[in-house]
Order: C-alpha cells, then structure tokens, then sequence
C-alpha cells in the first residue's frame, strides 16, 4: 500500500497525503487532484478502491492508423498535450499490419471504461470498410470525435480540414503557373477526403472549361511507394503537375519523376498535402497545403471534453481552412 502511495504521488506530482485522502473518500481535495489521482491508478495498472469503481476512467483512447506519416504523431502530441490539460491521460493506439485492428482498440478501450475516443484517421473515412465498432461506442453513449472526413450517418462530431478548399489552393497555384495538364493521386476510391478532393476538383476544372480526365486520377495506398506507382500512371499521361492527398505521395510523386529521369520542378510540378514534419527539408522543399493540426487538435479535446461533462454536442463537423505553403517543388511548366 505505502509503494502505490508514493508511486501515485509521484505520478501525479502530489503528497501521499492526498493521494491517501483521495482513495479513502475524504474531503479537502480539488476536483482536478482526485481526477489526476484516479487516471494515476489506471495508467499504473492499480485497481480503484471499491467506493470508485463505479466511476469512469479518465482515460482516453487516441486511435491512429500509423506512426509512419508525420501527420499523425503531430495530431498526437497537440491531442495529447490538450487532454492533459483537461485532467485526462491519452491512450495511445496504434494499428499496425497484421497486428491489433481498430475494432480490437475500441474492445480494450472499453474494457478500461474510457471516458472517450479520438480517432484521428482510421476506418471512418472508407465507405467500404466495417464500422460495427463505432456502432458500440455510440450505443454505449461513449463520448467520441472524428478528426477529418467521416463517412455519413456516423452521428459523431467532428473535425477536418477542409478538402475543397486545400484542392481549389494547390490547383489555382498550378494553373497560375501555366501548368494545363494537372493529375492527383488519391487514396482509395472509398476514401471520404479523397472523394472531396476530387469533387472540389472536378468543379473548378468544370469552371474554368476543361475538365479532370479519368486517366488524370491515380489512386494508391497512402505510402511512398503508393505515391510513385500512382504517379508514374500519371506520367505516362503527360502530366506536368501532380497534386497529392498527401506529403508521403507527393514525395513518392517527386521519386516516380526522377526514375523517369525527369526534374522536379522544372519538368513536373508536386504538391502534398499536411505539411507535416521535415518537408522544408526535402530536395527540393515541397510545396504543400498545410493542415491547422494545432487548432484542429484543440477542437477536437474541447468537442470531447464537453460530452464527458454530460452535455451534448452538434453531430456537425466542424471545417478548417488550409494554407497553401510555396516551396521549391512547383514551377512553370516545360515549353
């Protein structure tokens, strides 16, 4: 008992004192310390007094689909960072090939009587896919949000980037250049963002009196590699601006370029999309749209930390502007 005091305390940067009063039920503790306390014991694997275990952790899954693409670590330190300041300890999941599937997460989250999730990327966005979990997480009324384009009828809050606007930024900055001929390599035809992206697309070429090409859209798995085979397709087309769905395809976009022997930019223009960690540091720096993973992250714990105090929250989702970031990677096109 006195080695989970000081373990506790220690954790939660209190005296055993309190943690003490804490577990015994006594008055004299804020709020905040007996939440801090409770998390405490779950994160150190402790079983709660019985008076306490009727009470929801304060615990919160954050659901990510991969640790590879910079974008979502960054999503997971500003929500981590945010959930802390709400009393709340983040529980990192991260699905992996042949390993543990959201579905699993979502089971041992709720065996741990998360107070809510956040996903940040993950089967929401695939019409295709199975969604039975998050069917669960709303018939438990557990507390949830969505971080970027949810397929409908999921009924949950969420936040996202706005997809039309990062194409119609990334598309007017090609064709002011003088680039004609603009492809995108998207992810799978399933891929809520992806369809946005192309809609958005689709219209302003519509606009503008030309149009979009099938043979313009390639789509890959979200992955460098992905990126390269799609935009060799591409290539082949003749192509001379590629825009991407993400960072990680426009850098396999900038690979497929230079295996065919070609420059970018000065053969064929790139564009990504996040601007997530070290694309200033690419050969050539990349251009890019830029997500508000700050202000989008922030959002996202507030929408969460307002169902957990019981009250509700629209099932809207909530739209951010992108910015378009100028880089080394675009320019006129070849005459």
């Amino acid at each position: 008992m006195t080695r989970r005091l000081a373990q506790v305390a220690k954790k939660v940067g209190v005296s055993e004192a309190t943690v003490s009063r804490v577990l015994n039920g006594k008055p004299g503790v804020s709020d905040a310390t007996r939440q801090s306390v409770l998390s405490a014991l779950d994160v150190l694997g402790y079983e709660r007094p019985t008076q306490l275990r009727g009470e929801r952790a304060r615990l919160v899954g954050l659901v990510l689909p991969e640790l590879q693409n910079p974008i979502f670590p960054a999503f997971a330190e500003v929500v981590g960072g945010a959930l802390a300041q709400q009393g709340l300890t983040p529980v990192l999941c991260t699905q992996t090939k042949g390993g543990v599937s959201e579905a699993d997460y979502v089971e041992l989250l709720l065996q741990q009587q998360v107070s809510g999730v956040v996903f940040a990327g993950g089967l929401y966005h695939q019409a295709d896919a199975p969604h039975d979990h998050y069917k669960v997480l709303a018939g438990r009324k557990i507390p949830v949000v969505l971080i970027n384009a949810a397929i409908a009828h999921l009924g949950f809050p969420g936040v996202s980037c706005d997809d039309s606007v990062a194409v119609e930024q990334a598309w007017r900055h090609l064709v002011s250049l003088g680039h004609e001929k603009i492809g995108f390599v998207l992810g799978p035809a399933d891929h809520v963002p992806s369809q946005r992206k192309l809609a958005a697309a689709r219209t302003l070429a519509g606009r503008a009196g030309s149009g979009v090409p099938d043979e313009w859209v390639a789509r890959a798995m979200f992955s460098l590699e992905g990126g390269q085979a799609a935009a060799t397709r591409l290539l082949d087309q003749g192509v001379t601006g590629i825009i991407c769905a993400s960072d990680p395809l426009a850098l396999g976009a900038v690979r497929a370029a230079r295996r065919r022997g070609l420059s970018v930019p000065a053969d064929v223009s790139v564009v990504g999309y996040d601007d997530s960690a070290f694309m200033n540091c690419t050969e050539p720096p990349l251009t890019t749209v830029r997500q508000p993973i700050e202000a989008m992250g922030r959002a996202a714990v507030e929408l969460l930390s307002v169902q957990i105090g019981g009250r509700t929250v629209p099932s809207d989702e909530l739209l951010f502007e992108p910015e378009l970031v100028v880089r080394g990677s675009t320019a006129r096109p070849p005459r």
